[in-house]
């Protein structure tokens, strides 16, 4: 396996199911009403959910799932971008006329990789904090909640998180990728486009300030290196693990005092605001980044 190599025929049998019906003005009409539905399917669910609670519950649980600062609010926002994967289920079948099992590629297959490269991910992470620096360069970290409450919600932020990737790599690296691989041959155009717009989606400047711009590109990168590895295997499952491996130690390991952290154990010991350690650190994360895209490869042997 050669680290430039680029074995994309896996990736043929990924997009065939999208070849029938490439047209752009499908992916077009596809798009807006991914949108459409998704912001309907929520305002359908938490209004529901809303109606049956008192006005002042009401109002802070929509505070609490527009922050994300809450263990509560944390696991609703996280719920809810679940409803990204129905509204784009929804759209394959109404508007390209295939099953949404074909956005993730053969059930079996995206299983086993899923399984393969978790694994993987699992001991990159017990070889970063075993080897030195002993605290991976953060400094003293501070517990966010107690640790035995942590473990009563542990299960339910696993399943949230897997829900909220999983979501997330339908859209992009499914409907997305698989819709313009199948109109255009050229992984300029099926690539980074999503991955763009991926990036886009994590532009935040007023939580991030200085650092907003660096954090986009992170994502943007973090979408490329996705869609190189769906590509690679044909499935989404590998992508689906090393995002969930990245956003379980984001949100429920660990998180910067501005961001969402209600189900982090721990705060790390800077904020987004702090402009400057946040700069030193971002270089480090993108060195974690590229290791574990190498590390999901030489699980699924690509």
């Amino acid at each position: 396996m050669g680290v430039l190599s680029f074995d994309y025929r896996p990736h043929a049998r990924f997009i065939d199911p999208a070849r029938d019906r490439a047209q752009l003005w499908r992916l077009g009409l596809g798009v807006v009403l991914v949108a459409g539905f998704f912001l309907v399917l929520s305002n359908l669910v938490f209004g529901t959910i809303l109606g049956v609670l008192d006005p002042q519950t009401a109002s802070a649980v929509v505070r609490d799932a527009q922050t994300g600062r809450t263990a509560g609010g944390m696991l609703l926002l996280l719920f809810q971008l679940g409803l990204l994967a129905v509204a784009a289920s929804m759209v394959v079948v109404m508007v390209h006329k295939r099953r949404p099992a074909t956005l993730i590629g053969p059930i079996g297959l995206a299983i086993r990789q899923f399984g393969a490269v978790l694994f993987m991910m699992v001991l990159l992470t017990i070889a970063l904090w075993l080897l030195p620096p002993y605290d991976m360069g953060e400094g003293t970290l501070t517990l966010n909640m107690s640790v035995g409450r942590w473990l009563v919600l542990l299960p339910i932020a696993v399943v949230a998180v897997l829900i909220q990737i999983g979501a997330e790599e339908i859209v992009f690296r499914g409907y997305l990728q698989q819709q313009l691989a199948a109109r255009f041959r050229s992984p300029l155009i099926w690539m980074i486009a999503p991955a763009a717009l991926f990036g886009a989606g994590h532009y935040l400047p007023d939580s991030a300030g200085s650092n907003a711009l660096t954090i986009a590109l992170w994502a943007t990168m973090f979408g490329i290196l996705m869609a190189d590895l769906t590509a690679r295997s044909g499935t989404l499952g590998p992508a689906m693990a090393v995002h969930f491996a990245n956003n379980i130690s984001a949100m429920v390991l660990t998180a910067t005092p501005d961001e969402m952290s209600g189900l982090a154990l721990y705060v790390l010991p800077f904020g987004m605001g702090d402009e400057a350690a946040m700069a030193a650190w971002l270089p480090v994360d993108f060195g974690f980044m590229l290791v574990s895209w190498l590390a999901a490869r030489l699980a699924i042997r690509a």
